[in-house]
């Protein structure tokens, strides 16, 4: 059964269509979600509510695009709301604060590389508006044209974000591995090995 017939029967109250929807997009949209606000639980919480707006507005869904198109659209829209929220009542959790203030609390993640650590804060820096494009093509393989769907915006739009986006967070790596190099080097000169 294609996607334009799942969402018709979901239009007329089908719930185990429902579930096949879910089933092929939860996974993906709790890691674009995550890729987008970088928490775990956010991610999963608004891609709960993604779809619950996919089953109350089945109705408004048009099979001219791509069921997906319209679900991280959906998504997206929830990401960036919530982001705007997050702004403007910044939150520190009493744990983060705890964990801060113990000893060794600074010390590296060993489950977390250099790497990984340095993407995920580059991505954080990145402006929304370069982020979701960049997400949508390098992490969740979507093609130009869907992803201008996605955001509303023209195909020469997304690869101009696309591009900038990436020229970015090339910036942000180089400047991290530069860093890091100038820090062994200054723990090997201060231990003598140099």
């Amino acid at each position: 059964m294609d996607e334009q017939e799942l969402m018709a029967r979901v239009c007329r109250g089908d719930e185990a269509a429902f579930a096949r929807i879910m089933g092929l997009y939860k996974d993906k949209i709790v890691n674009y979600l995550y890729q987008f606000t970088g928490d775990y639980q956010k991610a999963v919480e608004l891609s709960q509510e993604t779809f619950l707006r996919v089953y109350f507005k089945a109705g408004k869904y048009k099979p001219i695009a791509p069921l997906s198109s319209w679900i991280y659209a959906i998504a997206t829209n929830l990401a960036r709301t919530e982001m705007k929220k997050a702004r403007k009542f910044a939150q520190v959790s009493l744990e983060d604060v705890s964990n801060r203030l113990e000893p060794g609390a600074f010390s590296r993640d060993p489950v977390d590389s250099g790497l990984a650590r340095n993407l995920r804060e580059a991505l954080d820096s990145l402006h929304p508006r370069y982020r979701v494009p960049v997400i949508l093509k390098d992490v969740e393989g979507f093609s130009q044209e869907e992803i201008a769907q996605v955001i509303h915006r023209p195909v020469g739009t997304v690869k101009a974000r696309i591009s900038r986006g990436r020229e970015y967070l090339k910036k942000k790596l180089e400047k991290a591995v530069d860093a890091e190099a100038v820090a062994l080097k200054s723990e090997e000169i201060e231990h003598g090995k140099a």
